[in-house]
Order: structure tokens, then C-alpha cells, then sequence
């Protein structure tokens, strides 16, 4: 299975880096050549169907997917059911996207189904020299181990994110209790559309027939999609602003000490009928959180209408400890830093809506890199009134990453009075901005997961007496 002298840890991650994995690659196709559901059932039969043996949440969107899965799981986990939570992508290791009740894979399991994995893999590799395409990517490899790993795990409850669109998606093979549809924005244009009625007909893909749907979706146009969609599967459809609702009480100067926001979430097609949840305490700042509570909320009441016995106490609890790395966490004051893998430009607009409503500072300084098929221009609109001071980077985990000296073109080109610092990398940038901020200063890092990790890195190498 491996080479001689070889360790089976080393060999199971050289077979994983060899796949295909469209979230490092340049081109990124989404078709039905290059991302075909019957391979994926293919390796899941050649596994024994280990997702037929799952009762799984099944969450799509455009933002908030990550985060509203993260808080559905932390409820269940909370209400007493083992959960499997698989997302996507990783910050620091795969085993981050197999996590059962908040802990990641042990990596001694993850190489031992890697390599468990490997020969039917391999075997279907074989077929594909007959040129029909039918070697497994990294991201349904990926899929694949933690549907495997839920199963043999005898996990309750399995909390399933969506890469990439819906119809298309690895993901998008199983069978699930409730379909959930967070947001719909713009991007990964190339791939879905560059229409959100494009966009929304690839989310609503992982609609089926019969199966709850619960949508946080509020624009017009892909909200409209989503509700034809689900008549035509005919599935009941809870709808954010006409079945459940929030308000949302923002905390302020997060820079002097953690403070949860709070988050009121009225629910009136719960199990148990109209329910009201006042006060709930949310470690995940922002108006985009909060609606990706009230849809969690949401999908949980569904839960309830379909037996499962879950608490108002494990609701409060869950919410109350979930975490989300990356998703505007401080990860230190006095100066604060902030982290956040904002990569659109609805998300960039929420990022920037909590900095000014949350945290006070002196000056704003910015680090930023991006990938190249994103909105570059309609990013930095929003970002450069933001900031007093802004370093662009690139990160170098990833190909697709944007130049620096090309963001600092764009940046020129909006805004030719001000003077922007380019760094060659995570490193070099976190140097610079080291030297940039005082202690009643805040730094913001963000522009995609790749970037906050690698930021990430940089600082946690950094003794904390120096930073």
C-alpha cells in the first residue's frame, strides 16, 4: 500500500496531495464532465453506502453555510446527539473537515482510512484508462472519509456543508432530513452563473423530493427560485422573514474584552408551535451570524417536527459555545487582531459593517490577499474607505492567488491619493504590520482562508511578549 520505507502516515498524505483538488487549481470547471455524480456514487457503493446509514443536514449557500452548519451541529451536540460536522475548506489540517462533536479527526484515523481508502480508489483510477474520467478527486475523497468515518462512528446526527454550488457538489449524493439554503450572493461567477437566478437554481440542486427545506434567503429573484424549486419537489418551505425572524443587539468595543453579541430569534412553524427565544448569547459577531442563527434556529424546529427531542436548553447552550475560527475571531488585543476569511464582497461588506459597530480603534490597518476569480474591484470599494492603512499580500498554499502589485494597482486606480504597502508574503506582511499598529490599533487580516492560515502562522511564530 505504501513504498519500502515508507511511513503509511507519509504515504496517505502523498496520495491525498496528488488528487485533483479544484481548491488549489487555476481552471475550476463545474460541469458535468469534470464533476460527475455518478463517480462519487461509484466510490460511496465501492465503500458499502455509508451515507445511506447517516441522518444528515444537507447545507448549500453562498455565505453563512460553514457557519450555520457549525452552529446546528453545536446544538445537537449539545442536545446529546453524537454529531458529525464535515466542512470545508481547512484553515490549519484536513482533519478540521471531519469533526464529531467540535473535535477534529485524530490524524493517526484519518491515515488509517486514507489508507483503507487507497485501493478503491486506485482501483477506480485503473478504469479511467479507458478514458472515462473516473479517478476521484480530492474534494470526493475528502467527502467520501467522513461519510465513512460518521458511519462507522455511529454518529445520530450528520451536519453536511456543500462545497461548491449544490446540484454539482460531492456532497449532493446523499438522502438528507432537511435541505438548508443560507444565502445567495455573487460569486464563484464562472462556475454557477453570473446571475443570482443562475446562481440560486445551482444552490436549490440539492432540493429533494419531499424533504424540508428551510431558506435564509431573502433578495427577490433567487428567493423566488428556491420557492419554485421546492413547490415543484413538493416539499414544505420555512422562509427567513415570513416563517422565522431575529433581531440582533451588536456588542461593542470587542477590542477591550470578548462580549457575545445577542440575538433574539422568533420562530412561528416550530414543532411546538410559535417559539421565542430571547437573550441567546452568540460568540460569532455580526448581522450575517445572527440570521445564520435564526436559520439554525430554524432548522432545528424542523428537527422537532420530525421527533427528534431537542431542548430550548441545548439551543441556548450550543449557540452559546459554538466557535468558527476565522470567521472575525480576535485572536489578541492591545493592538487587536483580527482574523476573518471574508472572500466576496457580501462578506466583506458584513466584516466591515462589524468592525465599525464593534470595535473601537485609533487607526485600521489592513493585510489582504485574494484568489483570482474573484470581484477584485467590488472587494476593494468596500475595503479601502475602511482602513487608514492597507499591506497587500499573497499567499503562496495556493496558485490562484492575486499578485499583490496587481491588488495594488486596482487599489491605485479607485483611490490614487493614498500610498498602499505591497509584501511578497504572510510572513514579510505580518512583519510590516507588526510595526504599523500600536496598542489601541486594530489589524485586520482577511480576503480567504488560505491567507488566514498562513497569517495565522506567521503571528503564532512570533513569541506573544513580541507582538
Amino acid at each position: 500500500m505504501h513504498s519500502t520505507g515508507q511511513l503509511p502516515a507519509q504515504a496517505a498524505a502523498e496520495f491525498l496531495a496528488s488528487r485533483i483538488d479544484y481548491e488549489r487549481s487555476l481552471s475550476v470547471p463545474y460541469n458535468q464532465r469534470d464533476l460527475r455524480l455518478d463517480r462519487m456514487r461509484d466510490l460511496l457503493s465501492r465503500l458499502g453506502n455509508p451515507q445511506d446509514r447517516l441522518r444528515i443536514v444537507h447545507i448549500a449557500g453562498t455565505k453563512g453555510k460553514g457557519s450555520t452548519a457549525a452552529m446546528i451541529a453545536a446544538v445537537l451536540s449539545a442536545g446529546g446527539f453524537r454529531t458529525g460536522l464535515y466542512s470545508s475548506p481547512h484553515l490549519d489540517g484536513v482533519e478540521e473537515r471531519l469533526a464529531i462533536d467540535g473535535q477534529n479527526c485524530p490524524p493517526e484515523e484519518l491515515v488509517e482510512l486514507l489508507l483503507r481508502l487507497r485501493p478503491v480508489v486506485e482501483a477506480m483510477d485503473a478504469l479511467s484508462l479507458d478514458g472515462s474520467d473516473s479517478r476521484p478527486t480530492y474534494f470526493e475523497i475528502v467527502t467520501a472519509l467522513a461519510l465513512l468515518r460518521f458511519a462507522e462512528q455511529g454518529v445520530d446526527a450528520t451536519v453536511l456543508e456543500v462545497g461548491m454550488g449544490g446540484r454539482l457538489d460531492s456532497t449532493n449524493v446523499c438522502q438528507p432530513l432537511i435541505s438548508v439554503i443560507t444565502t445567495i450572493s455573487f460569486d464563484h461567477t464562472q462556475q454557477l452563473g453570473n446571475t443570482l437566478t443562475a446562481i440560486a437554481g445551482e444552490k436549490a440542486g440539492i432540493i429533494k423530493p419531499g424533504v424540508p427545506v428551510v431558506s435564509g434567503v431573502i433578495d427577490h429573484e433567487p428567493r423566488d427560485v428556491i420557492r419554485k424549486v421546492a413547490d415543484a419537489q413538493g416539499c414544505r418551505l420555512v422562509e427567513l422573514a415570513r416563517d422565522f425572524d431575529y433581531a440582533y443587539h451588536p456588542p461593542r468595543e470587542l477590542n477591550a474584552g470578548p462580549t457575545p453579541a445577542k440575538l433574539d430569534v422568533r420562530v412561528l412553524t416550530d414543532a411546538l408551535g410559535s417559539a421565542q427565544y430571547e437573550g441567546l448569547a452568540l460568540p460569532l459577531v455580526g448581522r450575517h451570524q445572527a440570521a445564520n442563527a435564526a436559520v439554525a434556529i430554524a432548522t432545528i424546529g424542523e428537527l422537532r417536527r420530525q421527533g427528534w427531542s431537542i431542548p430550548d436548553a441545548a439551543i441556548r447552550e450550543g449557540l452559546n459555545r459554538v466557535r468558527w475560527p476565522a470567521r472575525i475571531e480576535v485572536i489578541a488585543r492591545q493592538p487587536t487582531i483580527v482574523l476573518d476569511a471574508a472572500h466576496n464582497v457580501a462578506s466583506i461588506e458584513a466584516l466591515v459593517e462589524v468592525l465599525g459597530e464593534s470595535f473601537a480603534a485609533r487607526r485600521r490597518v489592513l493585510v489582504f490577499a485574494t484568489t483570482r476569480d474573484k470581484d477584485l474591484r467590488g472587494m476593494l470599494k468596500r475595503l479601502l474607505p475602511a482602513f487608514d492603512e492597507i499591506i497587500f499580500t499573497r499567499y503562496h498554499s495556493n496558485p490562484r492567488g492575486v499578485a499583490p502589485e496587481e491588488l495594488a494597482g486596482l487599489a491605485r486606480e479607485l483611490d490614487g491619493d493614498r500610498e498602499f504597502q505591497v509584501c511578497a508574503d504572510a510572513q514579510e506582511a505580518w512583519q510590516l504590520a507588526r510595526a504599523r499598529v500600536g496598542v489601541q490599533d486594530l489589524l485586520c487580516i482577511t480576503g480567504s482562508f488560505f491567507i488566514a492560515a498562513e497569517m495565522r502562522a506567521a503571528i503564532e511564530e512570533t513569541p506573544r511578549s513580541s507582538r
